[in-house]
């Protein structure tokens, strides 16, 4: 979402509309045209523009007119209807290089890689200057400025993809108004420059353009810079679609947080009400303004949040307020002025992304913690996992483990564990022997049912390379022990060692450990909520939900994929954990920590991130905007109270340029303007390299949703984030 420096203009909330000859009526609660209601408040989406075709669908049927001087209904109920066009012709446009194949086909796959991770117009051409060598380029929009490429480029960048370039192209002289129309196989005649409405025919219809459906109605014209496409939609279901687009429900599952995404997108909507007005609509579908994706992106959690904030809006001394927002601050926010060059706000100023009020909660574990390694691998975590699945007893103790299994025991554990993951009832009664390697593998195999799988699946080749050198194991025996060690279900120790030694609890548990793994997921998953005397409360699912902590819970932490166990856990609340219940009861609790956690803007992994760019690499994207020859420095000369670079200068051979606020983060393909740089130099002196260091994602102004996801879990409630963030704003209702 683009901050607008030089215009705040408050458009009065009114449904505006272009109709021309066709009869509208205006009612109270809505827009009818031919007996379609469209209901108030009503919004202009662009869709785009193409200078090619369009291509609309009905899921219900539609009826279509076109516009002149008067209006046609051109069909009743249509399925389908295509329109070819071209032009009043353009000279230039810009397209963003993404990638370059030998094979066309490898070019096809690359663009529907592209397409599925990013969306957008991703299209596959023949290099012009390479076509000889058959080099194919897959390339992203049209883009009608330059500028408009590079603010693609930077939303690349920040979706991970960095090594992309523009490229202007001059435009070939066709028509590009529309001049036909194809409506189910039916062609249809159209006026010169018409406008082509697409009405729902009932209200239960959708229409889909491009792939994706949209609630409303779609408005299709041509002009100088091609056919455009609008969505006239009402604005409550528009904040369905933006909401989730925004703020992902399914990860930032707070109702709270939801809450103030939808009031700023609402407040941000209707503030730049007729932002593109000279081009037919009020905002575009793209972050620049808010992603809208139509109705594939709604969500029942985000679809609550905006139902239950009907109509509430930002104001500031009376006004709308331009609510923007960042997706993580890094720690801080930063005053508008500083970013986005412009007279100060009084209500964009930067804050600390943190709540003043904080809660902790800690949890403690009575039993002690089992450091017990095996070959490496912490055993202890298998252990714990069993434990609180019930196939090992709950009060065992640390050195039980470290001690050897007897046979009766491992057969009671197994059938333990083929209960647990829904073996059929059998005989399983194996004669009494030595519990070592060879003895255990043959248990498993008999008791799951493996013999099909080591005689289909093991060829003889393999069984002769894992027992290579372990040539005492002979018969019978060869098979299951070589599944053991191909299934992870034997130590690699054996391997070099003694397979007919005792085997250990900890051995066996890692065993039978790695069997449940194989049949069923038995973990449950959420978020913190709190917690209380002998409980806590987790997010499941979207719904709260109480869980009684065993007396005997094994509590584990986990940074950065290393797992450890714990006696004493510090939380804030919104911390991503998993769980095993056994009776009833959390016998087992793991909490993920950063990165993998989202409690706190500072604790989000969306918060660091790490770039690097060759000084080649850096040089052709900064000479985009900037042509300043070879990039020889980089050089941040001021920054924000939030550590955001401010001013920064660019050395080249050719010159230097100042780059200010937030033209830095699209300058250099960055996240964030909150980093540091290292530089890697060559023997000649000169810098080969640069490491960019950051925190944050976005312009860091306004509204942090990631903070806000903190708060809201943290018990906040959506007013107070607002208020947070939106420095003397009043919460109020615009219908």
């Amino acid at each position: 979402m683009k901050f607008h420096k030089f215009k705040y203009l408050f458009i009065l909330f009114v449904a505006f509309f272009f109709f021309g000859g066709i009869p509208v009526e205006f009612g109270t609660e809505g827009v009818f045209f031919h007996g379609y209601m469209l209901p108030k408040p009503i919004i202009r989406v662009g869709l785009g523009v193409n200078i090619k075709d369009i291509r609309i669908r009905a899921s219900a049927g539609m009826k279509v007119y076109e516009v002149t001087s008067d209006y046609k209904l051109i069909a009743e109920d249509a399925a389908e209807a295509q329109v070819k066009g071209g032009g009043e012709k353009l000279t230039e446009k810009f397209v963003v290089l993404l990638a370059h194949a030998k094979e066309k086909d490898e070019a096809e796959q690359m663009a529907a890689g592209f397409r599925a991770r990013f969306g957008g117009n991703v299209s596959v051409v023949e290099d012009p200057e390479e076509a000889a060598a058959g080099v194919f380029e897959v390339r992203m929009g049209d883009f009608l400025t330059r500028g408009d490429a590079l603010a693609e480029v930077a939303e690349l960048a920040a979706g991970g993809l960095k090594a992309v370039w523009v490229q202007r192209e001059d435009v070939v002289e066709e028509p590009s108004r529309p001049v036909w129309m194809l409506v189910d196989d039916e062609l249809k005649s159209l006026e010169n420059d018409p406008e082509i409405y697409f009405i729902p025919a009932n209200p239960q219809s959708f229409l889909t353009f491009n792939g994706r459906s949209y609630r409303g109605f779609l408005v299709m014209r041509g002009s100088p810079k091609g056919i455009i496409v609008v969505n006239y939609v009402n604005l409550e279901d528009y904040l369905k679609s933006v909401v989730p687009g925004e703020l992902s429900p399914g990860q930032f599952n707070a109702i709270e947080a939801l809450k103030a995404q939808a009031v700023a997108a609402r407040t941000y909507a209707l503030r730049n009400m007729g932002q593109f007005g000279k081009y037919g609509y009020d905002l575009i579908n793209t972050p620049r303004s808010q992603l809208y994706v139509g109705m594939s992106a709604e969500h029942p959690l985000s679809t609550r949040a905006v139902d239950e904030t009907r109509g509430q809006v930002l104001h500031y001394r009376g006004e709308l307020i331009n609510a923007l927002y960042t997706s993580t601050c890094g720690g801080r926010t930063e005053d508008a002025e500083k970013v986005f060059e412009g007279r100060p706000v009084p209500y964009l100023k930067g804050v600390e992304c943190a709540s003043e009020k904080q809660r902790e909660w800690r949890l403690e574990a009575k039993d002690p913690v089992m450091p017990i390694g095996v070959d490496g691998r912490n055993a202890s975590l298998d252990i714990a996992a069993l434990i609180g699945l019930g196939i090992v007893p709950m009060g065992a103790e640390p050195p039980d483990f470290r001690e050897n299994a007897s046979f009766d025991e491992a057969v009671d554990w197994i059938r333990d564990t083929r209960r647990l993951v829904g073996m059929k009832a059998g005989v399983f009664d194996p004669d009494a022997a030595p519990l070592d390697f060879v003895t255990l593998t043959r248990l498993l195999v008999d008791a799951f049912g493996w013999r099909d799988r080591i005689e289909e699946l093991i060829l003889p080749g393999e069984v002769d390379f894992l027992l290579k050198d372990l040539p005492e194991i002979q018969g019978k025996d060869r098979r299951p022990l070589a599944y053991g060690f191909q299934a992870g279900l034997v130590p690699a120790s054996v391997r070099n060692g003694d397979p007919r030694r005792p085997v250990t609890r900890a051995e066996l548990a890692m065993a039978l450990a790695r069997v449940v793994k194989d049949h069923k997921d038995f973990f449950k998953s959420g978020t913190f909520r709190s917690a209380g005397k002998g409980t806590v409360e987790v997010g499941e699912d979207f719904e709260r939900k109480t869980l009684r902590l065993s007396n005997h819970v094994r509590l584990l932490r986990t940074i950065e994929s290393e797992t450890t166990f714990a006696t004493k856990l510090t939380l804030l609340g919104g911390e991503n954990v998993r769980w095993l219940e056994r009776d009833g009861q959390v016998a087992y609790l793991e909490v993920f920590y950063p990165p993998n956690s989202n409690v706190l803007d500072r604790s989000s992994r969306f918060n660091r991130w790490q770039v690097r760019r060759s000084a080649k690499e850096l040089g052709a994207l900064v000479n985009q905007s900037y042509p300043i020859g070879d990039l020889v420095d980089i050089e941040v000369k001021s920054r924000g109270d939030s550590g955001r670079a401010m001013e920064l200068v660019l050395i080249g051979t050719q010159g230097t340029a100042k780059v200010h606020g937030f033209q830095i983060r699209a300058a250099l393909g960055l996240r964030d303007t909150l980093f540091v740089v290292d530089r890697a130099y060559g023997e000649d002196g000169t810098v080969e390299q640069f490491t960019f260091s950051g925190r944050g994602w976005g312009h860091g102004v306004g509204l942090c949703q990631v903070g806000a996801y903190g708060l809201a879990v943290a018990g906040g409630k959506y007013q107070d984030i607002l208020k947070k963030y939106y420095s003397g704003v009043k919460i109020e209702s615009a219908y």
